[in-house]
């Protein structure tokens, strides 16, 4: 057994995610069988003395058959109106099905929000770890009911990786239809599915797509970006399939682990570089790349090439290399009307008020690992 795996295995606070393609069938609506057997699983690493969170889609999926829905609705107003049929009869199998084990549980509904904002993510936070200390399982979903386009996660994936950080996950386990990262489609019989993943170059190259359900809104993309993001910021991950949940949640020796990088984000950084809004971009010269991201310095006025965006002192901007790919996130020192003079400019040619660092190395962070 790797030892990522074995990490996952022994892991003693885990996040697991399930997708709407697990749990619901559309037309037909949520399927308690399978909602069962996923409990069964979570409930057993429980009883071994493990804290589970449970990110589960689904809510939209299961107020599809009540409301006469054939499939997932295309505009929001009637996602909203499934939501909230369906976040109902989610919550209520959920209560049923772990109170077979004398399990309670806490339903938590998040918007983009409640982690974009740091007194919002704190008080979040301070929510998961009460609920864990009084022995409930915490079951989180994106608040669809109230969710506009504009605040939206956009998937349940992402939301899993922020919340793994967020509570201090030792593991992130993601589980949809699909049992594993492929090097290319998984109904092609020539691809081969990715045993383990220790750095981003394992996935370099790698092609994938979405979910084939129609429920969902994620697909392998989303679940890649997220377990990216997770072992980027020291939390192993595991993608499997949730028919495969009682394997995951015991040995981990199913679909495809993801090392967790050597040291782990503090939760600032980790806001800053995965959670929190960015309001323009900055755009970067290649020797500027490289002292951001593998010298881990400061951006100064001189590596700047362009500026994209309406943002003020203090807002959080991506800083894009030549290939236009977000490298880094950080905290801007200039509003984006300063920027235009000074871009291109070594220090000791600017006026002496605006010898400073455009984003300072300790609000900044690096994207690629």
């Amino acid at each position: 057994m790797s030892s990522t795996r074995e990490a996952l295995a022994s892991a003693k606070r885990v996040v697991v995610k399930v997708g709407s393609s697990a749990l619901t069938t559309a037309g037909d609506g949520l399927d308690v069988a399978r909602l069962d057997a996923l409990v069964d699983a979570i409930a057993g690493r429980v009883s071994r003395g493990t804290q589970i969170v449970l990110v589960s889609s689904g809510a939209i999926g299961a107020g599809l058959a009540p409301l006469s829905l054939g499939k997932r609705p295309r505009d929001l107003a009637t996602q909203q109106a499934a939501a909230s049929v369906g976040q109902l009869a989610l919550a209520h199998a959920y209560a049923e099905s772990f109170g077979r084990f004398s399990l309670t549980v806490g339903q938590v509904l998040l918007t983009s929000d409640d982690v974009v904002r740091r007194s919002h993510y704190r008080n979040a936070q301070n929510t998961f770890t009460r609920l864990l200390a009084l022995g409930a399982v915490p079951v989180v979903n994106e608040n669809d009911t109230v969710a506009t386009e504009e605040i939206r996660f956009g998937d349940n994936d992402r939301l899993a990786a922020l919340v793994a950080h967020l509570i201090g996950a030792d593991g992130l386990i993601l589980l949809s239809d699909v049992d594993g990262l492929y090097d290319g489609d998984p109904r092609d019989g020539a691809t081969r599915k990715i045993a383990e993943v220790a750095d981003e170059s394992d996935v370099d190259g790698i092609t994938v797509g979405m979910s084939s359900s129609g429920l969902g809104t994620g697909g392998m993309v989303s679940k890649l970006a997220a377990a990216r993001t997770a072992a980027g910021a020291g939390i192993p991950v595991l993608l499997a399939a949730a028919s495969e949940a009682a394997r995951a949640l015991t040995t981990a020796e199913v679909g495809t682990a993801f090392a967790a990088a050597d040291s782990r984000l503090s939760a600032r950084r980790f806001w800053l570089g995965y959670a929190a809004g960015a309001s323009g971009k900055l755009h970067l010269d290649d020797g500027a790349v490289t002292a951001v991201v593998r010298r881990r310095r400061s951006l100064l006025a001189a590596g700047i090439t362009g500026v994209d965006g309406d943002f003020q002192a203090g807002d959080v901007v991506d800083l894009v290399d030549l290939r236009q790919r977000t490298v880094a996130r950080g905290v801007v020192a200039f509003d984006a009307g300063e920027l235009p003079d000074l871009i291109g400019r070594s220090s000791h040619d600017l006026p002496a008020e605006q010898r400073r660092e455009v984003v300072h190395a300790d609000d900044l962070v690096p994207l690629s690992r």
